[in-house]
């Protein structure tokens, strides 16, 4: 269906055809002809991320995912590299917290080449010593320069005081200790009993046609076995444990004040979520949001305010995010605090929503213009179990939403009292002020390494 804001017509996207099979051994593959360019992109995503990476070894889906393209089937990774570039094309795995992913983008004219290495890579990892060590040594050194970092300490804390211990709540690369204790062996393991071609879908999407690509996916992933019989799901999350102290994060040297407030939300896929959605985008989602108006625009707090929603399989997070000086944090609190509840309380007006509809409904076209984006609205719409007309029909649902509709979400779904606040900065400076939103619990940065 076609739908209008403020007499603005918008036409359904319509996402090319999509063919589904499933191969002997379980791997559901995803066939999307889009010849407009001669270019195909293939993902390979897993139901193996570190949310179910084994205690005493977080991060290792992660890190073996990162290692997939360094040395697999005879081949070492500066010959996987040679042949990969040499017809420019481009191969590489990383982690979520729920996937594992592997992909590929190669001219059309590359693919069956491709797709041989693409397979070696994913089915056929060696982990070379060598390239564990060196890996090791780099995510290390990432991770301490994550403990430097004051906005990155603020995620990790923000993620401890919302998520607590639940796996969606740990940090995709593990920790110092995590990534000190892998080895070899433990990447081997994770290779042969998490990723198999039943929890596996592979979506191949560009200038292609099923009959061109079956037979090359049946010849480069057919023989596949092993791995989990069904898809794993995540623990349950009973939401914020009570009493939730007020989260501070020492960094003497810090004259600024990184802030994250949290709360609970909702599932990927929610019933409310484009009432959510646009709710939201008038509150701290946009340029032109609530807490920009208020928080940078009227007093010149900070650069920078935002709120967004982290939405899961089966659970997710609101949070505020902002910084400012030492001095003028409680300002910052109180108006990023009063901004919510009037949001809660009154909703947004009738046009701030048409504004915010108007902008999301134009800008949504551009996020599925490439190969790369179509595939990665496919494996959501399979990942999450979202509606099959997720995409063509998303700018309708947006327009659609009432002022009602987004008034009752705010009431229903953003934070009272229930939340959770994060502070880094000079803890010193920051107990006298933050006292007043709770008791307060301190923490240098490495215990959030």
């Amino acid at each position: 269906m076609s739908a209008r804001v403020e007499g603005l017509e918008l036409r359904p996207l319509k996402l090319p055809p999509h063919e589904r099979h499933v191969l002997s051994n379980g791997l559901t593959l995803h066939v999307v002809p889009r010849a407009q360019l001669p270019l195909v992109s293939v993902k390979l995503m897993m139901n193996a991320g570190s949310a179910f990476d084994p205690t005493g070894k977080q991060g290792v889906a992660d890190f073996a995912s990162r290692l997939l393209r360094r040395g697999a089937a005879g081949k070492s990774a500066d010959a996987i590299s040679e042949a990969v570039e040499f017809v420019g094309a481009s191969v590489g795995g990383y982690a979520n917290e729920e996937n594992v992913i592997v992909a590929l983008s190669t001219p059309a004219k590359h693919l069956a080449a491709m797709l041989g290495v693409f397979a070696d890579v994913a089915l056929a990892p060696e982990f070379p010593e060598a390239e564990v060590e060196l890996l090791r040594r780099r995510t290390l050194a990432q991770l301490q320069n994550e403990l430097d970092d004051p906005g990155d300490l603020a995620e990790k804390g923000y993620s401890r005081a919302v998520w607590g211990m639940h796996p969606f709540g740990l940090p995709t690369s593990g920790t110092m200790v995590s990534v000190q204790g892998l080895g070899r062996a433990d990447l081997v393991h994770f290779h042969k009993t998490r990723l198999g071609p039943q929890v596996a879908q592979l979506f191949v999407v560009g200038d292609v046609t099923s009959r061109q690509v079956l037979p090359l996916v049946e010849r480069a992933f057919g023989k596949w076995t092993g791995g989990p019989a069904q898809r794993p799901q995540p623990p349950a999350w009973p939401g914020l444990s009570k009493p939730r102290p007020v989260l501070v994060i020492d960094k003497p040297e810090q004259t600024q004040v990184q802030l994250r407030i949290g709360a609970v939300g909702v599932r990927r896929g929610h019933p409310d979520h484009f009432p959510i959605s646009m709710m939201n985008a008038v509150l701290g989602g946009s340029f032109t949001s609530r807490l920009i108006t208020e928080i940078r625009v009227k007093r010149g707090l900070s650069y920078g305010a935002g709120s967004s929603w982290d939405m899961m399989s089966g659970a997710g997070t609101f949070s505020v995010s902002s910084f400012t000086k030492t001095e003028s944090i409680n300002t910052l609190v109180d108006v990023a605090l009063a901004e919510v509840k009037k949001m809660r309380e009154r909703g947004p007006t009738a046009q701030e929503l048409s504004t915010v509809q108007r902008y999301v409904a134009g800008l949504y076209p551009s996020r599925v213009e490439t190969n790369e984006a179509v595939s990665s609205a496919i494996a959501d719409i399979e990942h999450y179990g979202l509606p099959a007309d997720w995409v063509s029909e998303y700018r309708a649902r947006v327009v659609a939403v009432t002022r009602e509709q987004a008034a009752q979400a705010a009431r229903t779904y953003l934070p009272d009292r229930e939340r959770a606040l994060v502070f880094v900065g000079n803890a010193k400076q920051l107990l006298k002020r933050v006292q007043r939103y709770g008791d307060v619990e301190v923490l240098t940065p490495d215990a959030l390494g």
